[in-house]
């Protein structure tokens, strides 16, 4: 059916404060929603609750149903069909969430309601019996859609319950965003900094199997006594009110008879999400040892993952689908206390191997950042209500955490390990040149001290590179010394940047300190001398864009000349390259292709000659035929270069070249107006947010960083200066068009 726009999801599940794992799972959804699209898809929520709570629910509950009341489950529905503005209801399942056998009372809520309806199923168990059965067979038919947070549950749905595949969607468990960095930091704040600690977290109870954990700890601690291991959480609510603490008591005991009161710390406590990431990110190795084979999914083992923890794991199906060799220890047994001491003692006694297996894990869990799971959920939305627009993203915040964090007192450094500065990749004046763009641009928009700071490191980096004839180095080592690569490589394309960036900064004289104009004058004066040796199109296309910058605040006839003289040289490279089904300035398409056509613009602009306006329309409109496809930017790989007389590869896109047509986009529609650059401008920036053939996220929302590039099957997560840059640039040019 055809629903009106404007369209709600409504969440129906328990919901903080009530402390359970299906509580915290949905808050997780709404908080993820927020960021990510803001107030484009409006989330409520329908609280289940038990008969002797009553909880302080925050704004986005809308509706409380009392989960043993069958006719509330009736009446509830009721006053869901009477909002036209819901266009979704979504249920998160668990068996012993509802009341009834099985859970079945849900079944007369799903009845009652009129409304598309997708139903979660967290725990979905093989062998049923028959009643069991017959209620998830009841759920299926009446919902429009099944989500399964693993494959193996869909696998299990489709054979025991004759589900059919086209369903079901698979949309993992989500986890949370950390900075690998942290790890050693929070150790060292805890004072745990020389010990190994291993964790567990959630709600205990004797499903956690604790004590097979504890068992294998005396042996292990006689080698290594420096061990700690943290049990976080409180004991499960029901848990409490049936047999109150008789499980913790017995793990406590456990300790005092094996003498590990100096290895085990209770955190008995249901802690706050930013403390439990913390203990999760300071720890080495994660166990889970639940004795459910039929445990569907564990919302813990997938924040261990992603906090960049070694997890030790009994084979449930979660495990068994996430864990490999490289990213931890799978156990065979579900008992075994032998087993967790020998995998432990591995780990432990194999740092190199435990780091890694660590490593890996955090990589692999970017694609179930609660921000990627987001998009999931807004796709099946529109899928389930027929809605036809584009996604319709919420721009974050703009932050200078990274750049900061990678900024020395010599300059900005060049590459980072996940986000952990590299001090051995050094520095470039590409890097530095494009800081110091943005710290001029950013300086203008928000003025302050750090912002200046930033950018007096920035320039001294190019002062102290530059060359007594006015030519620039590129490479320094961490050490701020020249490096052999200045001699191996072409320097003509960073001499470029260096003048953007110089003009750049004395187009903005009149918001900086007189100090910083004097110094980027002096640079410029020397650096002009050498412009005319330039025959690399982008390093020609990079100075047309200082000196386009220059001339805007001194009107300086040398410079006009200049211009036009290089605009004429692109000009020409342009009539020996371009034919009727190549309108471009080379015979191939490489990195930063936006810049070409975008000097040209600028030469127009200085010189008001027509000739260079029509080429630059002419090449920029053709870039773009080559860069939109079905609702996307897709820019040239980084795999292979788009050949005149070759097909061109796909993947390997970098921020980089997001940036430049971002850049570009928003010059184009300031000098023509043309309303199709302003709309292709923010489709090039959505890339960023999850517009991508992956769909997902290319930022980190923790620090304002990008990553390094979107792959075919996964994205390289290291933050690198350029990307990181290039981000921050595009999302200072979204403020104008936010």
């Amino acid at each position: 059916m055809r629903l009106e726009k404007g369209l709600k999801m409504l969440i129906v599940s328990s919901y903080p404060p009530r402390e359970c794992g299906l509580a915290t799972f949905s808050n997780d959804i709404i908080n993820a929603v927020k960021i990510v699209f803001g107030d484009t898809l409006p989330l409520e929520v329908c609280a289940l609750q038990n008969n002797d709570t009553e909880n302080k629910y925050s704004q986005e509950v809308t509706y409380t149903l009392s989960a043993a009341n069958l006719d509330d489950y009736r009446s509830v529905a009721e006053k869901i069909n009477k909002r036209k503005d819901i266009g979704l209801v979504c249920i998160q399942h668990e068996f012993g969430l509802f009341g009834g056998e099985y859970g079945d009372y849900i079944l007369a809520f799903i009845l009652a309601l009129n409304k598309p309806i997708a139903t979660i199923f967290h725990t979905v168990l093989p062998n049923p019996d028959e009643k069991r059965e017959k209620v998830v067979n009841a759920i299926v038919d009446l919902s429009d859609l099944i989500i399964v947070l693993t494959k193996k549950s869909k696998e299990i749905l489709t054979i025991f319950y004759d589900c059919p595949t086209t369903k079901i969607q698979v949309i993992p468990h989500g986890n949370h965003n950390v900075l690998w960095e942290q790890k050693q930091e929070l150790k060292d704040s805890y004072n745990y900094s020389n010990r190994i600690v291993l964790s567990t977290f959630g709600l205990i109870s004797e499903n956690k199997n604790i004590e097979t954990t504890l068992s294998a700890l005396p042996q292990i601690v006689k080698k290594h006594p420096s061990l700690l291991y943290l049990i976080i959480g409180k004991t499960h609510p029901e848990i409490i009110k049936k047999e109150g603490e008789k499980y913790r008591k017995k793990l406590e005991k456990i300790v005092e008879e094996n003498d590990l009161e100096d290895n085990v710390i209770f955190i008995n406590e249901y802690v706050e999400l930013k403390q439990l990431l913390e203990y999760l990110t300071l720890s080495d190795i994660y166990l889970f040892s639940s004795k459910d084979p039929n445990q569907a999914v564990s919302g813990t083992f997938a924040y261990a993952m992603s906090c960049g923890c070694t997890v030790i794991s009994t084979p449930i199906p979660h495990a068994v689908e996430m864990l490999s060799d490289s990213t931890g220890i799978l156990l065979t047994k579900f008992d075994d206390s032998e087993e967790f001491k020998e995998a432990i003692l591995r780990l432990i006694e194999n740092k190199e191997q435990r780091i890694n297996m660590g490593k890996n894990a955090f990589s692999e869990s970017h694609s179930t950042s609660w921000e990627n799971i987001a998009i999931q959920y807004r796709l099946l939305f529109d899928k389930l209500t027929n809605k036809e627009e584009d996604l319709n993203f919420c721009f974050p915040p703009i932050k200078l955490d990274h750049i900061i964090e990678m900024t020395t007192d010599f300059g900005i450094l060049q590459f980072s390990k996940f986000s952990q500065p590299d001090p051995e990749s050094g520095y470039t004046l590409d890097d530095n040149a494009r800081a110091l763009i943005n710290m001029v641009m950013y300086h203008k928009i928000k003025p302050d001290d750090e912002t200046l700071s930033l950018a007096n490191t920035y320039l001294k980096y190019i002062e102290g590179i530059q060359r007594p004839n006015g030519w620039f180095d590129n490479y320094k080592d961490y050490n701020n010394e020249l490096t052999s690569q200045n001699y191996d490589v072409n320097l003509e394309d960073a001499n470029g940047r260096a003048l953007w960036s110089l003009g750049t900064t004395l187009a903005h004289k009149n918001t900086l300190p007189v100090e910083i104009v004097v110094r980027a004058k002096r640079c410029w004066d020397k650096a002009i001398v050498q412009i005319d040796e330039f025959s690399s199109p982008r390093a020609i296309a990079y100075a047309l864009k200082g000196l386009y910058n220059y001339y805007s605040v001194y009107k300086d006839p040398e410079i006009e000349k200049k211009i036009g003289n290089l605009a004429d040289e692109l000009l020409r490279h342009y009539h020996i390259n371009s034919d009727v089904n190549w309108c471009w300035y080379e015979d191939y398409m490489t990195y930063a292709n936006n810049v070409l056509p975008e000097a040209m613009m600028h030469s127009y602009l200085v010189t008001g000659k027509m000739k260079y306006k029509k080429i630059a329309l002419i090449t920029f409109d053709f870039l773009l035929s080559h860069y939109f496809m079905k609702g996307q930017l897709k820019v040239i790989s980084n795999r292979g270069w788009f050949k005149k007389q070759n097909e061109r590869n796909f993947y390997g896109e970098q921020p980089i070249e997001i940036a430049t047509t971002i850049i570009a986009l928003d010059l184009f529609y300031e000098v023509t107006k043309n309303t199709k650059y302003k709309d292709q401008l923010k489709l090039a920036f959505v890339w960023f947010l999850g517009n991508n053939h992956l769909k997902q996220i290319m930022y980190n929302p923790e620090n304002g960083a990008s990553y390094d590039g979107l792959e075919d099957k996964h994205i390289n997560i290291n933050q690198g200066a350029e990307s990181t840059l290039c981000f921050f640039k595009a999302r200072l040019i979204m403020e104008k068009h936010a």
